[in-house]
């Protein structure tokens, strides 16, 4: 069943509720947050086309003691993905018994800034349909002692009067949960959930999963090889994206198709899906067909107001029914802004439309003012460095609550070929850009450098250039560029660690990855080492 099915049955079914007199509506066992994101999409659109709001309740599941719904979510990723939903409480029902519910319990009402739900089994029924524990004993381990955690109580369908009537009178003085004020933080999941705020070092976002940034991976979708073309994903988090961005725009792919297919293998994936993924493309039918597939709450990019305020408007809000975080574009119907003022400009008007307008949370949004290529030996150009990181700052200073990002690979173009250099100026870049506010970049995560470790003469000359110190910053540069292209060019060096360990290692490692490309070598390499081994020991036999 596809996710616009599943929103057309829950929309019918969501009608029939509310026609039929319901005060509000709850979407629990929860097994699966795209399913309840469905549902989401599909209530929201019910009070769009109904011109009000019913209160809502959400309800997940914890299957086991691995602290996961059944697709592999722990708690606060759960919530992370459906907190768009606006609940009036949210929280757990039963599946794990009364007891094993609490720690989650716990977890929830930590995190949730609205009330929090729970309902246990009432007594789980033995193979005779009897009952061996007691209203006593369910009150003596219900989830959570009478304290101020949760904020409303009920029982699964198991429950019968007689087994819920009993009240211990330690609750007749319990009082319910107090809503916390939680941190203002951008929140975001895969598996695992990302939280982002002021206090957070600077989030990679691997690049290599993108078809205009890597080669390779391009190469991968137009042959259609997408088992190979996931472990560029794998090697991408392994190497610490903590987000990794897919980009399906090419002329040749039919994007929509490319982009549903490998959000839809990622999501098989935990090593991968794990973490948060970024939509990345500039077509809107590319972008909605990642969001359909995305069961954590993921980064769109990216929406601007190229096209004028409608279409901006109505992307953003369904970026936000999708419960999507947006990245927004320097640009607008007059192009791309590519001086500070123009940034300015740009970046305030989109900002006062989302969060005035559209009632977009400040801290989902996330600003690209548009890094551009250094050191071209055009003057018009000598600016873009220091420009950008002047945004930065401005846009910290003056759009509270926002976060910025930016495609750090951008600004090293002119070096194409060069690696060293390359990577040293994203380097130089992030590290100026990072004091100035930078949040987040699309980087090749496997190839970022310390800063320190740069050659001083290279490090001094890619600074002139960034923060145009000097007129002629670009050709002192150029004149020693060439000097440090020394390295080997190929695929990144840290993904393919792994490759240099013992060939039993090799063999766990790609076990546990699922990793395939090495295996008939790495196994006949293993088989002729157990062969010699066996023969060594026969000769020491036959010696004795």
């Amino acid at each position: 069943m596809s996710y616009d099915q599943l929103v057309a049955a829950y929309l019918e079914a969501a009608n029939g509720l509310v026609d039929g007199g319901s005060d509000l509506i709850i979407i629990e066992t929860i097994f699966d947050s795209l399913n309840a994101k469905a549902a989401v999409f599909a209530v929201e659109t019910l009070f769009e086309e109904r011109g009000r709001r019913w209160p809502v309740i959400i309800s997940g599941t914890i299957t086991d003691a691995s602290g996961r719904t059944l697709s592999g979510q722990v708690t606060e990723a759960f919530w992370n993905a459906i907190r768009h939903a606006r609940p009036l409480a949210v929280g757990l029902n039963c599946a794990l018994g009364a007891p094993e519910m609490r720690p989650y319990i716990a977890e929830m009402a930590r995190i949730a800034d609205t009330y929090v739900s729970c309902y246990p089994n009432a007594g789980l029924p033995n193979a005779f349909g009897e009952y061996d524990e007691s209203p006593s004993g369910r009150r003596a381990t219900s989830p959570i002692s009478p304290r101020r955690v949760w904020s409303t109580w009920s029982v699964a369908a198991a429950g019968r009067r007689h087994r819920i009537s009993p009240r211990s009178p330690r609750w007749s003085t319990a009082r319910p949960r107090v809503v916390p004020e939680i941190p203002v933080a951008t929140r975001l999941s895969g598996l695992e959930p990302l939280n982002i705020d002021d206090d957070s070092l600077f989030v990679n976002i691997g690049e290599r999963t993108n078809i205009t940034g890597s080669a390779r991976f391009r190469n991968l979708i137009k042959a259609n090889d997408y088992d190979t073309a996931l472990s560029v994903a794998l090697q991408q988090v392994e190497v610490g994206a903590q987000v990794i961005d897919i980009n399906m725009d090419e002329g040749m792919i039919d994007g929509v198709a490319a982009m549903d297919r490998f959000t839809k293998l990622i999501a098989a994936e935990p090593d991968i899906s794990r973490v948060p993924v970024m939509i990345d493309s500039s077509k809107w039918e590319v972008i909605e067909a990642g969001l359909k597939n995305v069961q954590g709450k993921p980064i769109v990019n990216s929406i601007s107001l190229k096209e004028g305020e409608e279409k901006f408007v109505r992307e953003a809000r369904l970026c936000r029914k999708y419960g999507a975080a947006v990245v927004v574009m320097a640009f607008d119907e007059q192009g791309q802004a590519d001086n500070l003022e123009r940034r300015k400009e740009i970046c305030g008007r989109a900002y006062r439309i989302l969060t005035e307008e559209v009632g977009f949370p400040a801290e989902d949004i996330i600003f690209d003012p548009n890094c551009f290529a250094l050191a071209t030996g055009i003057e018009e150009h000598a600016t873009y460095g220091i420009d950008f990181i002047e945004a930065c700052s401005w846009i910290k200073a003056n759009l509270p609550g926002v976060h910025i990002s930016g495609g750090i690979s951008n600004v090293s173009f002119s070096f194409r070929g060069n690696n060293p250099v390359r990577e040293a100026i994203h380097a130089v870049f992030l590290f100026h850009a990072i004091k100035a506010g930078l949040d987040m970049g699309i980087v090749n995560a496997g190839a970022l450098v310390p800063y320190d470790s740069i050659d001083p003469e290279l490090r001094e000359r890619i600074e002139d250039v960034v923060l145009n110190r000097r007129e002629d910053a670009a050709e002192r540069l150029l004149e020693i560029a060439e000097r440090f292209n020394t390295k080997e060019k190929g695929e990144d060096p840290a993904a393919a660690e792994w490759r240099s360990l013992p060939v039993r290692e090799r063999i766990t490692h790609a076990l546990v990855k699922g990793l395939d490309a090495h295996v008939d070598e790495d196994t006949e390499e293993l088989r002729a080492e157990i062969e010699a081994a066996g023969d060594g020991r026969s000769r020491s036999s036959r010696a004795r």
